[in-house]
């Protein structure tokens, strides 16, 4: 699309974007107005993150980088300049993404927004008895933290009779553990020790050799002429499965230490975290823990209780950071809350807070969807939070798909016209008003609804939820009906997620979909994840007569300089790091050798280059059209099945995870916000996908904030009334069409207002 001229005199108030290839981006030219609200809209994939993250915010901290000396620089993660003619004007950028907060269990959303630093210097200039400085109220330092539990408020232990079958011997297979089997090296570490009679039952053994087999430390033990180096089993196990991050290991071990290990709440501490001497100050009869165990909501009132001159500045502080995270939709939340269970959606809100006070100026903000997660009710809320972020003097871009929050847009960014090769370019530039007006895919869609539906589905039978009371539910009764469309609805907080997944996710026949990430390397992609790659291979290696170990750029038939991966890294020392393309493959990842093998007429980096929809029509059948057809069916038809995982945006890869659970065989399908991540055009065939999984003679049950997912459901659940101890309640049952005429919640007027228009 053509840009339209500008003078000198305003050309600094627009950043100019010329020649984004980056990705899919077809040599895009765009100016964005600064110091203004851009929405960047249009369907999946069709580029809008690779110029806002990729190209714009990418640039910004690449220069900010640069400014560094590079002996910092080498410290600092390594970003390679964007794909683009020229970028000018940029502005410092701060990304507000939807990543998740880490797995650390002693961050939590008090460390995570200062507020607990804040109302650690609290207690120690008010808290009686006083006993201390600020750092004798962490949890994080020796001086505060519970010395049993060292802080995290929690002690874990190993259930034995998952680790061995006390009625067995070594010799009939006792030990449980993976990787642990008869004649494997474990096993044979712990029978040749000669410590036990490989052939007498545990149950059998003596104490000593009880405690010897469990808990012996590692120790050098001789052997005939043998030397053995002996650990007992448990402390085997700590070691080789405990200490290594849990998403690193494979999903047989994961599943095993899920079974193993047990946590219990810290007796002495009663998972406070902190010690007796921090536990016993207190301020109006509360100690710090108890204050930090208090919903938001509460704290910023027994905050502003707190009138001593000497604290004054401190608790106003405070006080406007708790009430900012009130105002965000956050209130149900407590900061003793560990980081790691937030959502995406309130890992975003929280990073968000911290910028709210920012005296910074001149910022370019960088939102990814920030609505993901909120009720409509809470989404005007956010677009209040956006427009004061720019009213400070700030350029706020934002990636979104919710006409409530387009419609507050001073500048609209629309992308398209399709998705992968068929994006990349710009469709619209200017007003709402005028996107309204286009012919664009986003603008004919802007004013689209969803009908209520005339004959909602007949329940086959109730799956019975009898005394919920995970986290806020209020011993919550519910039946939900099997065979039809349910969505479980309500603000952020009132208690869906505990009522869906606390009640429905171990139960047979159930298969869950929901927003945990997929852990996958650069060398992970669609192909490999889904298990398409196996039938592709076995393909190739039937049409060449040749193994089919050689297609895989994991395997044999990997290049040997970029070992398969199709780029080369090279480090700079000092310098940061660059990725360039491997010359020895050009990128195609594997040997020569394998590329001359030919499958109708494509060598496997070609058909690893299609797309879903184009390999479809490549692999007419089989298994491999079997899991295209189902890729196809998510929406993702137009991702290429060599693209790495790292590349996918949430809402891709949730639907990624869809398309694998597609082929369970599972009864009860349980989605969690499947709209995340999907344009307007896009949720009609959503719609349709899950009108096939209950037509097919499932039962779909899905946690959904989106009207047009309400308004196309059987069957409504409506919590609240409220947020946390506010929520936790049923308030409606039954159709939408009964929610729109009778009912009264937040839900009700808001779904009522979208079906009036």
């Amino acid at each position: 699309m053509q840009q339209p001229a500008r003078s000198a005199a305003d050309s600094h108030d627009m950043i100019e974007v010329r020649g984004a290839r980056e990705n899919n981006l077809a040599s895009v030219s765009v100016d964005i107005p600064k110091r203004r609200l851009t929405v960047f809209t249009g369907v999946s994939g069709s580029g809008k993150s690779s110029l806002v993250f990729g190209t714009i915010a990418a640039e910004s901290q690449r220069l900010i980088n640069e400014t560094y000396s590079a002996f910092l620089q080498s410290f600092m993660p390594n970003l390679s300049r964007p794909d683009v003619d020229s970028l000018r004007n940029l502005s410092a950028a701060i990304v507000v993404d939807q990543e998740r907060m880490g797995a650390n269990s002693r961050s939590t959303v008090g460390t995570a927004t200062d507020a607990y630093a804040m109302l650690r210097i609290v207690f120690s200039r008010l808290g009686t008895p006083h006993v201390g400085g600020a750092g004798a109220f962490s949890f994080n330092l020796a001086e505060g933290m519970c010395p049993t539990c060292e802080g995290l408020g929690r002690v874990s232990d190993l259930d034995v009779d998952e680790l061995v079958d006390r009625e067995r011997s070594l010799n009939d297979g006792a030990i449980k553990v993976p990787n642990f089997a008869v004649d494997s090296w474990y096993w044979q570490s712990i029978v040749n020790s000669g410590l036990f009679d490989p052939d007498t039952k545990l149950q059998d053994y003596t104490p000593q050799q009880w405690e010897d087999f469990l808990h012996k430390p590692s120790t050098k033990i001789k052997v005939g002429s043998n030397n053995w180096t002996y650990e007992g089993l448990a402390v085997k196990v700590r070691r080789l499965y405990l200490t290594k991050d849990r998403e690193s290991v494979q999903a047989h071990i994961r599943a095993f230490v899920d079974r193993a290990v047990t946590f219990t709440t810290c007796a002495d501490c009663g998972g406070t975290r902190l010690n007796a001497a921090a536990l016993a100050s207190r301020i109006a009869g509360r100690n710090i823990a108890q204050c930090s165990a208090m919903q938001i909501s509460d704290l910023a009132g027994f905050v502003r209780a707190i009138d001593d001159p000497s604290v004054a500045p401190l608790v106003g502080n405070l006080r406007d950071l708790l009430d900012s995270l009130v105002e965000i939709g956050l209130g149900y939340l407590s900061l003793d809350r560990e980081s790691a269970t937030l959502s995406g959606g309130e890992a975003q809100r929280v990073k968000m807070v911290r910028h709210l006070g920012s005296s910074l100026s001149d910022v370019t903000y960088v939102f990814d969807e920030p609505t993901v997660g909120l009720h409509p009710h809470d989404i005007a809320r956010m677009n209040d939070l956006l427009l004061r972020l720019r009213d400070k003097g700030n350029t706020v871009l934002v990636v979104e798909h919710k006409p409530e929050t387009i419609a507050i847009a001073d500048h609209v960014v629309d992308l398209g016209p399709g998705a992968g090769t068929a994006g990349g370019r710009i469709c619209f530039t200017g007003d709402v008003a005028g996107l309204r007006r286009s012919d664009t895919l986003t603008g004919r869609h802007l004013d689209h609804r969803v009908r209520l539906r005339e004959h909602a589905r007949r329940p086959s039978g109730r799956l019975p939820v009898r005394n919920a009371d995970l986290h806020n539910l209020r011993d919550v009764d519910v039946d939900i009906p099997l065979g039809v469309l349910t969505v479980v609805t309500g603000v952020a907080g009132s208690g869906k997620s505990s009522l869906v997944h606390g009640s429905l996710h171990r139960r047979d026949g159930v298969v869950v979909v929901d927003q945990s990430p997929i852990r996958g390397s650069r060398r992970s992609n669609p192909a490999t994840y889904t298990g398409l790659l196996d039938p592709i291979r076995t393909a190739f290696a039937k049409a060449n007569g040749v193994k089919a170990a050689l297609f895989s750029a994991n395997s044999e038939g990997a290049c040997p300089t970029c070992k398969g991966i199709g780029l080369v890294y090279t480090d700079l020392a000092m310098m940061a790091g660059v990725a360039s393309v491997c010359e020895q493959c050009e990128g195609r990842r594997f040997t020569d050798e394998v590329l001359t093998y030919r499958l109708r007429g494509r060598n496997i980096s070609e058909v690893l280059a299609m797309s879903a929809t184009q390999a479809r029509d490549f692999f007419p059948g089989g298994a491999a059209r079997a899991i295209l057809d189902r890729l196809v069916d998510v929406g993702l038809g137009y991702l290429t099945l060599g693209q790495p995982l790292n590349t996918l945006s949430g809402g891709e890869r949730q639907r990624l995870k869809l398309a694998i659970r597609m082929a369970d065989s599972g009864s009860t399908y349980v989605l969690d916000e499947p709209t995340t991540g999907l344009h307007l055009a896009d949720v009609d065939q959503l719609l349709a996908l899950l009108d096939r999984l209950v037509d097919a003679g499932n039962t779909v049950v899905v946690i959904e904030h989106h009207q047009a997912v309400m308004a196309h459901a059987d069957w409504l659940i409506d919590l609240g009334p409220g947020a946390g101890h506010d929520g936790g309640r049923i308030v409606f049952t039954g159709t939408p069409a009964d929610l729109v005429a009778h009912g009264d919640t937040l839900t009700a007027r808001h779904l009522r207002e979208y079906v009036a228009r």
